[in-house]
């Protein structure tokens, strides 16, 4: 299991189209112009479908991301390493999910 944000962009990096890029003062990892996952504060953060986003807060194994205005946003979501989930996984899926 994986919670580490340099394994995940270095296992990512090969996949056609994807970059590190910059956003909300992190580097993050970049689909086309689109960010999909970076590290902020030691956490791991993803956008995935609402869905998915709901099913893991429900899960209490992630939370909403606030990135610092006092609105969390929906689709994306904060996971501690403490948390019992794969990072690489969800960085996946998040790609997936930008990519439609």
């Amino acid at each position: 299991m994986i919670r580490d944000f340099p394994a995940v962009a270095d296992a990512l990096s090969s996949e056609t189209g994807v970059t590190l890029g910059r956003m909300f003062g992190a580097e993050g990892l970049k689909a086309g112009k689109r960010v999909f996952a970076m590290e902020v504060k030691g956490e791991l953060v993803v956008k995935l479908s609402p869905e998915r986003a709901a099913e893991l807060r429900a899960l209490k194994l992630a939370r909403p991301f606030d990135p610092g205005h006092g609105r969390p946003m929906k689709q994306w979501l904060s996971i501690a390493p403490q948390a019992e989930v794969d990072w690489l996984e969800l960085a996946r899926e998040a790609l997936l999910c930008v990519r439609g």
